[in-house]
């Protein structure tokens, strides 16, 4: 007889490895959310003050780079195309770990953050596309609302204090690699115009040298950097966006370990250049993105065009409903089944969460209204109006629980024997519990040697006492 299937629990604990990874990720992704945030309200102020703002357009539109390689780029065009292609490079890492091992590896365990991500962007997309055909306006901004910034969504979770269970926190990292990864699909097939043959062709053989190296286990950051560079401005001037280069050769990194190793290169890697990533290159890219033009009247024009409405609703109501769905779908008809520590309640609040739309949203912003300065910054205003909306409604759902989330997260991390090793990982070792046996009957020594002090210190008292009340009692 086979033991009778049991239905796998969503949103269950983590593996001890994957528990660590996911709170190293995380800790350097809150960190640079929070630089983050201060790059974007940076932006506001310094495009938004009359004595600055003139200042702000000169610095992001001057342009420098070598002219004869097709690279006279503004300020504002290297942040986007360059600095973010090292965003892209580490996401393409998280990719390929998630696939070799992490939660997608495993088809069953992939289902939830796969259909919750798809969900999450083709709900925002649709409801754009009736927002903006209802309303007359341009269907070019679909694909603007269905990207979600990881870096933001943990900063405001860092601001606000939330003890979100790694759990949750390993889903919303999931889903953002998810979300990343067809956000690249949208970048590369929908906002391709056209195609130089030449330098594709030279960035796809740079990309073979780069494999091929790789397999021969070739060694050495100067070897890399330089060949990575080149594969970079041939894909920029292929005219496919020359982020994509930073996914591919990601992706290309061996992320798991041989014998011997404690790490493989693509983690190794992914540690190094992550702060880079989430210090440096984001904050900069939002530092001359984010800067756009804030008045009343360009608050109420984005609740009044379509195109700008479309973006909001999208990132707010689709993001929510959309990710919200599909993981209940998931668990609906498939053997998956909500964790008993936590409520659709939870669940929700993080799809709120994940509708900060912000360093991708932009990006796409820009790509798919292009030559048209008006409309680029109105939908960037847009976008930071959905994802501050979509902040603030996950901030109330979230503190509403952030109790339950303190308690979950202090039983995580209970470390009782001292081993450096949560104790809930331990449970089914017997060393664990023969130290905490020797710890128990240490503490219990120990409270009967105090037992036995306070006895006799009573008992002396009381002799004392008895003493006195008899020598009173004699006759003068």
């Amino acid at each position: 007889m086979t033991a009778p299937r049991t239905p796998r629990k969503a949103f269950g604990r983590l593996s001890l490895p994957e528990r660590n990874y996911v709170a190293e990720a995380l800790r350097t992704e809150t960190v640079g959310g929070v630089l983050l945030l201060i790059a974007a309200v940076a932006a506001l102020v310094w495009a938004n003050i009359p004595a600055l703002s003139d200042s702000y357009e000169s610095v992001s539109h001057f342009h420098f780079g070598p002219e004869a390689l097709g690279l006279d780029l503004s300020v504002a065009h290297w942040a986007a195309d360059g600095l973010l292609a090292i965003f892209f490079f580490v996401a393409g890492i998280e990719l390929k770990r998630e696939l070799v091992a992490g939660d997608l590896k495993d088809p069953k365990a992939a289902a939830l953050p796969v259909v919750a991500a798809l969900c999450g962007m083709a709900v925002p997309a649709l409801v754009y596309t009736v927002t903006a055909t209802a309303g007359g306006g341009s269907l070019a901004g679909w694909a603007v609302p269905t990207a979600t910034d990881i870096a933001f969504a943990l900063a405001v979770l860092a601001v606000i204090g939330t003890s979100l269970p790694s759990a949750l926190r390993a889903f919303l990292l999931t889903l953002a690699v998810v979300d990343d990864l067809f956000a690249i699909l949208i970048i590369a097939v929908f906002f391709t115009d056209s195609l130089n043959f030449a330098a594709l062709g030279g960035a796809v053989v740079g990309l073979a040298v780069f494999w091929l190296l790789l397999r021969k286990d070739v060694r050495g950051w100067y070897v890399y950097v330089p060949l990575g560079l080149v594969i970079w401005g041939l894909m920029y001037n292929s005219g496919i966006h020359a982020t994509i280069a930073g996914v591919a050769i990601g992706l290309m990194l061996r992320c798991h370990t041989r014998e011997g190793e404690q790490h493989s290169p693509g983690q190794h890697i992914e540690h190094l250049v992550r702060p880079l990533s989430a210090g440096l290159a984001v904050p900069l890219f939002a530092l001359f993105s984010a800067g756009v033009a804030i008045s009343g009247g360009a608050l109420g024009d984005v609740f009044t065009k379509p195109e700008t409405l479309g973006v909001v609703l999208g990132l707010v109501a689709g993001k929510t409903l959309g990710i919200f769905g599909g993981t209940w779908l998931t668990a609906r008809f498939t053997r998956a089944s909500l964790s008993d520590e936590l409520e659709w309640a939870d669940v929700f609040a993080v799809a709120a969460l994940a509708g900060i739309g912000f360093t991708v949203s932009l990006l796409i912003g820009e790509l798919a209204f292009e030559g048209d300065t008006a409309m680029t910054g109105q939908v960037k205003a847009a976008v930071l109006t959905g994802s501050l909306i979509a902040a603030l409604l996950a901030t109330v759902l979230l503190k509403v629980r952030n109790a339950k989330y303190r308690r979950m997260t202090e039983a995580e991390e209970r470390d009782e024997d001292l081993s450096g090793i949560p104790d809930i990982y331990e449970e089914d070792d017997p060393a664990y519990h023969l130290r905490m046996a020797a710890i128990l009957e240490k503490k219990a020594a120990e409270h009967r040697r105090l037992a036995q002090e306070k006895t006799q210190e009573r008992h002396g008292l009381a002799e004392v006492t008895g003493g006195a009340g008899d020598e009173g009692d004699r006759p003068a």
